[in-house]
Formats: structure tokens, sequence, C-alpha cells
């Protein structure tokens, strides 16, 4: 436990430097958000596309890896929600908590922290877990925030939805290199290089902005943030990893990848969401501070476990 502690501590000590270059003012809000950018849009792309033209689709699609996921975060999910109606919060808040309690920091943290800890054999099931957050669980909240607050369903959502997937680098890097991996033609040599060279970007760029983004967050309202980080960090996983290894006889170790990735910290997209539709942004923010922190401990906590 303790080697795996100090292995993952280079991660979150990246995630610390940019937190202080945040906090001291040495890298301002707009340097953040443009550093963010170029890891959303080039750097994180290019080493998913890469990994995903290495491998075939059924390396990386698999039905019962699909139900053992969606299973365990649908019964997290609904949990956060209705702790949020017990609550008295309007529907769309709760929708917003469950979103927390379910969507962890796989693009930015998950890929490369689980690549370099768990191998290169780790990149499939990770780039499963990613889609479906990305698909699934985005596309819900949107479709329950629009429903609840026109109170109808409007058949134009859908191209919304689609296309607003379609924009999304992280889903077309995926798509295009599995395309190109169906071809079977390897990656030119120039090509590799080029995307070797911005890929090795991603891991630093997206660790340090992680830390940058959390220089303006605050930890109020922390008996709700510790609940939402207590779902997201424990009852999150501990639900995949029922589903995984009892319900639907994943293979052991994409379960194994599945249940780290369910343990990892709140996403800072979700926090995008939260601001774009103006809910609970405040309680949101707090999360993703409270969860990160954390995650020094229960992440390697978990790898460790479904390690052994």
């Amino acid at each position: 436990m303790f080697a795996l502690f100090v292995q993952t501590l280079p991660f979150f000590a990246l995630i610390g430097l940019g937190y202080w270059a945040g906090r001291s003012g040495f890298f301002t809000p707009e340097a953040t958000q443009y550093l963010t950018k170029f890891v959303f849009y080039f750097a994180l792309s290019a080493m998913l596309f890469r990994f995903a033209a290495s491998l075939s689709l059924g390396a990386v699609f698999s039905w019962s890896f699909v139900a053992a996921y969606l299973t365990g975060c649908a019964v997290v999910y609904v949990l956060a929600a209705l702790v949020a109606l017990f609550r008295q919060r309007p529907f769309t808040e709760a929708a917003m908590e469950a979103q927390v309690a379910v969507i962890g920091n796989t693009g930015f943290l998950g890929v490369p922290m689980l690549v370099v800890l768990m191998g290169e054999a780790a990149a499939g099931p990770v780039l499963m877990v990613l889609a479906l957050d990305l698909i699934v669980f985005s596309s819900l909240f949107t479709l329950i925030v629009t429903a609840a607050r026109e109170s109808r369903f409007s058949p134009d959502l859908v191209r919304i939805l689609g296309m607003g997937l379609l924009r999304n680098p992280m889903i077309v890097a995926m798509g295009a290199g599995l395309v190109w991996s169906a071809t079977g033609w390897p990656l030119p040599g120039p090509a590799e290089s080029f995307l070797s060279m911005l890929g090795a970007a991603a891991t630093p760029g997206a660790l340090f902005a992680i830390g940058a983004s959390l220089a303006d967050k605050s930890a109020e309202r922390l008996s709700v943030a510790v609940w939402l980080s207590v779902c997201k960090l424990v009852l999150h996983p501990a639900a995949v990893a029922v589903a995984a290894l009892l319900v639907f006889d994943v293979d052991p170790f994409a379960a194994s990848v599945m249940i780290a990735a369910a343990a990892l910290p709140v996403a800072g997209n979700v926090y995008m969401l939260a601001k774009h539709y103006g809910v609970a942004a405040q309680r949101v923010s707090a999360a993703i501070f409270v969860s990160t922190v954390a995650s020094i401990v229960t992440v390697p906590t978990v790898i460790a476990w479904v390690g052994g």
C-alpha cells in the first residue's frame, strides 16, 4: 500500500503544484482556461487517439462491462438523488448531486494515471469508462434538466445532444482511433512520433490544470460536499465492484480498472455543467475540492485493493 501511495504521489504533487500556481496568482484564471483548452483539444485528444488506434473494438467494448458499470452507477445515482430529494432540494439539484456522485475525473486524471500504474492494457477499459461517462451521463443530465424546466420533451433536443457529442474532442479522438484500428494499418512513423510528442504533454498538463482550476474552488457547505465525496470515492467503486465481480462476471483485470476508475474524484466538467445550467455550482465546487484532496489517500487504497 505504501509503495503504491509513493507511485501516485507524483501525480498528486503535480495537482498540488498547479493549485499553488493558481492560488498564488502566478497562474491566472485565464491562463488556466487556455491550458485546459490545450490539454482538452490537443494533448489529451492525441493521447486518446493513439491509445484507441492500437486497440480493437473488442478490447474496448464488452456488453458485460457496460452493464456492470452502468448498474453500479445507477445504484449510486439514484441513492444520491433520493437523499437530495429527502433534504427537500429541487429535482434539478437532485440530478446534479447524482451527477457529482458518479462522474469521476477519468479524462484528465484517470487515463494518464491508471495506464501508468496498471499498464498499457488498462487503456481499453478506462476508455470505455470515459466514453460511458461522456455519452450516457452528460446526456442524461441535460435531458433531466431540460424536461424539468420546460415540462416537455423536445425532439430537437436529440439533435442538440448528438451535435454536442460530435463536438467533444475526446469522443471524436476515441472514435477516430478505433476507426483507424479497424483498417489494420499501423500508424505511419511521423504520425506516431507526432502523437507521442503531443500526447506526452497530456499527463503533466492535465494534472497541473486540475490543480490550477481548484484554486478558485471553495470548501463551503462541507456537510453536503463530504457526503457527495463519500458517494464518489467509496460508494461508487463499491457498487461497481459488486456489479462487476458478483453480478455480471466481468473479466477480472477489466473489472479492476473499472473499479479504480470509479474511485476517481469528481470531474471538473460537472462544475462546467452546473455553471452552464445554473444548478448548485457552489455545492459542486466544494465536492470537487473535497473529493480531490481526499483521493490522495482513497485512490491508492482502491488501486492497491484491486491490484491485490
